[in-house]
């Protein structure tokens, strides 16, 4: 996971003495970084923060990638930090003081936990600093001036819709490898899978939480055979999930009789969704938050508008196995599409 080195406070003002340079770098730990973009142009000394929630997971590399590309593009300064592990709140809240005393225009965030970074942001905000949030939305969202993230609800009822059409009539029992408490990127997916299947919490015999990862996913769904081996859909927080419950199931013999279905749409989810391991995902774009946000962070440098509200980066359900009244597009198109 993300090894980003927080500094003292005193340090980060020392290096506030002797330039942007030498403060750009300090604010940046190993794995994090400062790039400047194109030297003499008009928005030169604009500097942009992203801080994602660990700089490890191929979604939010590709995010930073997109953050890189737009920011060279335009001429700014880029900043990046991240968490340790996926919930490192500390680790946001640390990055966010470094980034303000570094005169960033704005900050571009993943927040890991959705409440506690509040007052970090609200400070932030105090003191001239634009916020956006990307992709996991703030609680409440008005915390931040704006939000540019997949449709995380949608994204849900797609594959439930999805996955109540494969089941053609057959009674569900539901298992669901869920993030963590306090995150709402997965309630939102988690109560919009439910809705677009027409399912209830009573009707999820089994949930676990996975924190997104793939052993722990693999050990979530071990637990629900135990609990209910009679289990026949399976929706997860994310493909890493879907790939841990997969190898459970293989395990057990299961892995054809099971059916998966996820929210991502990284290259390496999309591929198992063409292997057959996967039935359906959600595909959402990273690289396309961070774009839009650097952009947005421009603006607001140039003449002071600043973006608000909520700007739905878009989401489609990918799968082979299409189903009648269900909207999809195939694994080529994925594939094409796909980030990681």
């Amino acid at each position: 996971m993300s090894r980003t080195t927080r500094l003292p406070s005193s340090l980060i003002r020392a290096a506030a003495a002797t330039g942007v340079a030498a403060l750009a770098l300090t604010a940046c730990g190993p794995g994090s970084s400062a790039g400047a973009g194109a030297s003499g142009s008009a928005s030169g000394d604009v500097k942009v923060g992203l801080i994602t929630k660990t700089d490890t997971n191929p979604f939010f590399v590709k995010m930073k990638e997109g953050a890189e590309k737009t920011a060279k593009s335009e001429g700014v300064q880029l900043m990046t930090a991240a968490g340790k592990f996926d919930g490192d709140n500390a680790g946001q809240v640390t990055a966010i003081e470094n980034m303000v005393a570094a005169g960033v225009k704005g900050i571009l965030i993943t927040p890991s936990d959705s409440k506690a970074i509040v007052p970090a942001i609200e400070k932030a905000k105090a003191k001239g600093v634009l916020v956006i949030a990307l992709d996991t939305p703030t609680e409440p969202q008005s915390a931040v001036d704006a939000l540019f993230a997949t449709d995380n609800l949608k994204a849900g009822e797609l594959i439930g819709e999805y996955a109540k059409a494969a089941m053609k009539g057959k009674t569900a029992k539901i298992a669901a490898l869920d993030l963590a408490p306090g995150v709402s990127v997965g309630v939102q997916r988690h109560d919009g899978f439910l809705k677009g299947f027409g399912a209830a919490e009573k009707d999820v015999v089994c949930a676990q939480d996975t924190g997104g990862d793939q052993s722990k996913g693999q050990t979530a769904m071990e637990n629900c055979l135990q609990k209910s081996p009679d289990i026949n859909v399976v929706y997860t927080i994310n493909e890493p999930a879907a790939l841990g419950a997969y190898t459970a199931l293989k395990a057990k013999g299961r892995e054809k009789d099971v059916l998966i279905v996820s929210v991502d749409g990284g290259c390496t989810g999309t591929q198992a969704v063409k292997d057959g391991k996967i039935a359906a995902t959600s595909q959402q774009y990273p690289l396309k938050m961070a774009a839009e946000g650097v952009k947005a962070v421009v603006t607001y440098a140039k003449d002071g508008k600043k973006a608000s509200g909520y700007t739905d980066t878009g989401v489609t359900l990918i799968t082979d196995k299409a189903q009648a009244g269900v909207a999809s597009k195939d694994t080529a198109f994925g594939l094409e599409n796909c980030w990681g």
